[in-house]
């Protein structure tokens, strides 16, 4: 069944498009505020049906939105002032068609089953074109730049060392780089240089011949074999031992290898992509890593941000990570309050993405209810620090931070009090009052 949103402030609209569209088997939703609209849109649907103008937003900043986190949704615009040039630029942003109000239910259906058929094949083209699918979720600017770092590298040879904090996501990065390269159809063997005893990680990354040593009763492929012809990622390259860090320089500059206890030379075509959480140029510099081989890896670098840096992305996340669990277990899927999510936000992830999943999981699975509140989010965070003998009192500690909360909304969004009011879960004459109890006088 087909899936529609229909976006429009004016209530007849909403409710004749929802019954006649219901009548023909569209899976409805329908929402009267752009504020509404984006929430609704963290789900996927086939059509959104479009007005221009809204009182909290216009409709063509969010066909924009929708043609960049949503390309394969079609989206008709409708307005009942309807001009030339609102009509060019909705198209130029991507509107499958534009309808005058009021809406012809005939035209409306033609469109649709013309959308439907080209739909698919649009979506396939882009699968085309698209040269990697590995779902990095977010639209911060750091992950914007991160993502064109990654589509820059990819197709080239070059080995890349990718940086960043414990739970960052380097893997899906280096997965990323691999799935954007012409050696797409090979191997991707990942290695966690850390987890391997340093006594057996030249056998592990180079194989090794029968008879090598103790235990070494038939010859052995290493993982540089295993991925000849496409890539070898080696996480936490940082903790290779000295040994270990020389045998991997002779191969990146020789192209070949010799198994542990072998003599003979075995050419490799492989690309290095290394990971690690440490300053590895400095740790080169100090010499507790080669400093020809930190060069040879790190002819790309690349910095995967922390949580921290992409905070936005937070919903994202969790609506990613709710929706891929729901999967995963067959149950259903669910939902975070605005209030919950907004604990979330406070809360610094030393662990980054990876500890935002676990505690996902974690409400998921201890809490058998379809909404998320902020009760549960408080029961898996760590209990804050207590304050200091002396510090603020609580009456001024919870002023200041309703008003670094109003500032950071006001900020995210643009300084639209309607917006930052929809963010913030209050209604917009509550945001107003407020303001004034904080000493704070709001621009009319």
């Amino acid at each position: 069944m087909k899936s529609i949103l229909i976006l429009d402030d004016e209530p007849n609209i909403l409710a004749s498009l929802k019954g006649a569209l219901g009548r023909e088997g569209y899976q409805v939703d329908a929402a009267p505020t752009v504020a509404e609209g984006r929430t609704r849109l963290r789900e996927a649907y086939d059509f959104v049906l479009l007005d221009v103008r809204f009182p909290d937003g216009s409709g063509l900043d969010l066909l924009a939105e929708i043609a960049a986190s949503a390309p394969d949704t079609v989206v008709i615009m409708m307005s009942g002032h309807a001009t030339i040039e609102t009509a060019v630029q909705a198209t130029k942003l991507g509107a499958f068609d534009f309808l005058e109000k009021p809406i012809a239910l005939e035209r409306l259906l033609v469109l649709l089953r013309n959308a439907s058929t080209t739909q698919a094949l649009q979506a396939e083209r882009r699968r085309h074109q698209q040269t990697w699918s590995i779902p990095i979720v977010g639209r911060s600017a750091a992950v914007q730049n991160l993502l064109r770092e990654i589509q820059l590298a990819g197709p080239s040879p070059a080995r890349v060392l990718i940086q960043g904090e414990h739970g960052t996501g380097k893997e899906l990065v280096a997965r990323a780089l691999h799935a954007s390269s012409p050696r797409r159809e090979m191997p991707f063997v990942p290695v966690n240089c850390s987890a391997i005893p340093d006594e057996l990680i030249e056998s592990d990354l180079f194989g090794h011949e029968r008879g090598a040593f103790t235990g070494a009763t038939q010859a052995r492929r290493g993982r540089f074999e295993e991925a000849h012809g496409g890539t070898l990622f080696l996480d936490e390259v940082g903790d290779l031992s000295p040994r270990a860090q020389t045998k991997l320089l002779r191969v990146l500059q020789e192209g070949e290898l010799s198994r542990v206890g072998g003599s003979r030379a075995i050419t490799i075509d492989v690309r290095v992509v290394g990971a690690t959480n440490r300053d590895l140029a400095a740790t080169a510099k100090s010499g507790a890593f080669r400093e020809d081989l930190y060069f040879r890896l790190a002819v790309i670098p690349i910095t995967v941000p922390p949580l921290r840096e992409r905070l936005e992305d937070l919903p994202l996340l969790v609506e990613h990570f709710v929706r891929e669990l729901a999967r995963e277990t067959t149950r259903r899927s669910r939902t975070f309050s605005p209030q919950a999510l907004e604990l979330l936000r406070r809360y610094a992830f030393p662990g980054n993405v990876r500890e935002l999943r676990n505690i996902v999981e974690r409400l998921l699975i201890m809490n058998p209810i379809d909404v998320i509140g902020p009760e549960q989010v408080r029961t898996v965070l760590p209990a804050p620090e207590a304050a200091p003998a002396g510090g603020a009192r609580l009456a001024d500690a919870v002023r200041e931070f309703e008003r670094a909360q109003i500032e950071a909304a006001l900020a995210a969004e643009g300084g639209n009090m309607t917006r930052a009011a929809a963010r913030l879960g209050l209604e917009r004459s509550h945001l107003y009052k407020k303001m004034k109890q904080l000493g704070w006088q709001p621009d009319a």
